[in-house]
């Protein structure tokens, strides 16, 4: 599964433009890595110069500047060199520290933005998308452009740099000679911009498969027990083996591209440093050229032609954060589908109503059709239906967790599109058939969402839901560690949890879809009674397969096929003897 941006700009382009906010930092660091390029290629033009001096003494280049005395024009050379040398530490210093900060700030930034932008997407984008994928775009491609960032930036700057300094200094000293030391950068560019357009798809690839095998890990941790329920170690490691195989077999093909650029570029080097050393000692014979400047050309050569030698790695590692750019922005770049209103509920009735909605998942036929149900405010009213008729679904529109395709729902008369996704949320309190509870303790998870509750306050909300008394009994009490996804607790415990949890959150709405299915009769009966004193003056909708959940709620609703087909209280549904009524005997045990 890939990630492609929906921008048509460059990646590198794309990232720019991410980081216009950084463009102070990043053109000062940059200007520091060029000038500690020059200050590293310095040396070797003072080689030149000593040699002229050793060789030339009083007609040396220093000696124009009348100091005609050997010693004194050493001494000059001596203070020059020791300068410079001191300003390359310090700029290498300097550019060090600020290319390694925005690195770990660019990340850092990259990471929230694209997390946060994860967040607001809907939940189908996230049904189309595994979790491993999106954590490999989260921390191993945003690592990638850190890296890059940290050491790639200041490489290519350096490269650029050298070949300008270099090459400029060649055609103004020696203008007759300077080709021979230009003249492979044409095959070297020419070269590494080949590599460069067959090296972009392979690294693509890599990063996909990095989220394959990523997905792959994930989903089996997650599903440990299942897997040692039903012996198949053996099988998922086999498959494993198979996605790990894919990746390393993706990245081979990248590194045998990347590698062979080395040894070619290497070979060019040789025939231009050979070039120049027998072509510019033949200009020395013959007195076009001095004995100074030939040396530093000999030595200055090789600092112009193997920074080429270096570009394999410097592409290998743009390819590879340019590849994760791609990934990064695409999650970046993609729209969200269900915006936010800008309208607020002050204060909230409760008075709910689905007009005439249908809604499919994507590809899928109609869950529900042409759908219109009042609730009214403070009405207490129970859902039930077979699986698959729809009945979550409702909730999940409700939420905005999806978006109605047709029709409208309105909370207190207004359109909740019109809303502030914070402020419809925020009034309606949601648990769950798939309980989900935060690594962290007990207390944490029941004021998960009312952050400020005090300790009394989740006591008198765990104590509403039935949980107080088997949270006691637990080793640290409200202070126990509940695990990843609540393992350590029984089904039972989560939901109770889970419970006290919407309790203390006290919204005007309380949706409990399927909120009772992992207790024990015993527990269900008494939570029952603390949902009718918790459900007293505000509006609640109970999802149940369990008709003993619903049967004392003002109206209960009977799903089939997407569509309500009876209605009324318990008794009324009984009398009709309809599906309600079937169902009914079926779990009461009455033929």
């Amino acid at each position: 599964m890939t990630y492609l941006p929906l921008t048509k700009q460059h990646p590198i382009l794309r990232l720019l433009n991410y980081a216009k906010n950084y463009r102070p930092q990043v053109w000062t660091a940059a200007t520091f890595t060029i000038l500690n390029t020059i200050f590293d290629l310095a040396p070797s033009y003072l080689i030149g110069v000593a040699v002229d001096v050793v060789v030339s003494q009083e007609s040396s280049i220093i000696a124009r500047f009348g100091i005609t005395n050997t010693i004194g024009q050493l001494a000059i050379l001596s203070l020059l060199t020791l300068l410079i040398w001191t300003l390359e530490s310090l700029s290498e210093f300097i550019y060090n520290l600020l290319w390694r900060n925005l690195a770990q700030t660019m990340q850092h930034e990259l990471r929230l933005d694209a997390y946060s932008h994860l967040q607001e997407l809907e939940l189908s984008y996230f049904e189309e998308r595994s979790t491993g994928t999106l954590l490999s775009i989260l921390n191993d491609d945003i690592n990638q452009l850190e890296r890059f960032l940290d050491s790639g930036a200041a490489s290519i700057l350096q490269f650029i740099t050298t070949v300008l300094a270099v090459g400029g200094s060649f055609v103004i000293i020696a203008p007759n000679v300077a080709w021979l030391a230009i003249l492979p950068t044409p095959f070297i560019f020419w070269g590494s911009l080949a590599f460069q357009k067959r090296l972009a798809p392979r690294y693509a690839d890599v990063r996909d498969k990095a989220g394959f095998i990523n997905s792959r890990l994930a989903n089996n941790l997650s599903g440990i027990a299942t897997i040692k329920s039903f012996t198949a170690e053996t099988y998922e490691r086999e498959r494993v083996l198979t996605e790990s195989e894919a990746y390393r077999r993706s990245n081979r093909q990248a590194i045998a591209l990347s590698a062979a650029l080395y040894p070619a570029i290497r070979l060019v080097i040789v025939i231009g440093f050979i070039a120049t050393l027998f072509l510019g000692g033949l200009a020395v014979a013959n007195n076009q050229l001095t004995v100074g400047t030939y040396g530093f050309m000999v030595f200055i050569v090789q600092q112009l032609l193997w920074p080429f030698a270096t570009l394999s790695s410097i592409m290998d590692q743009y390819q590879r954060a340019m590849a994760s750019t791609r990934r990064v922005m695409g999650l970046l770049d993609t729209p969200i589908t269900i915006p936010t209103g800008n309208r607020s509920l002050p204060s909230v009735r409760g008075e709910v109503h689905l007009d005439n909605i249908t809604f499919a998942y994507n590809g899928r036929t109609n869950v529900l059709q042409n759908l219109s149900l009042q609730i009214p405010p403070g009405a207490n009213i129970g859902i039930v239906g077979a699986t698959g008729s729809g009945k979550s679904t409702l909730v999940k529109l409700l939420l905005r967790f999806y978006e109605v395709q047709g029709g409208q729902i309105l909370v207190d008369g207004i359109d909740i599109r019109e809303l502030q996704l914070g402020e419809l949320r925020r009034c309606i309190g949601w648990v769950s058939q798939d309980v989900f509870l935060f690594h962290g303790t007990v207390a944490d998870n029941i004021a998960y969402g009312s952050f400020d509750a005090s300790h009394d306050e989740i006591i008198h909300a765990a104590k509403l839901a039935q949980a107080h008394e088997f949270i006691l009994q637990l080793p640290q009490g409200y202070d126990t560690i509940v695990g990843e996804r609540g393992q350590k607790l029984s089904g039972g415990q989560r939901q109770r949890i889970a419970i006290a949890r919407a309790i203390l959150k006290d919204p005007p709405i309380l949706i409990l879809d399927e909120a009772t299915s992992a207790v024990d009769n015993e527990t269900e009966a008494a939570i029952q009674k603390s949902l009718a004193m918790i459900t007293q003056n505000r509006t609640t909708i109970a999802i149940a397969h369990r008709l003993s959940t619903i049967r004392h709620s003002h109206c209960i609703y009977v799903m089939d096929h997407g569509q309500i087909v009876e209605q009324g209280k318990h008794e009324d549904l009984l009398t009709l003897d309809g599906i309600y009524a079937s169902l009914w005997r079926v779990q009461s045990g009455i033929h």
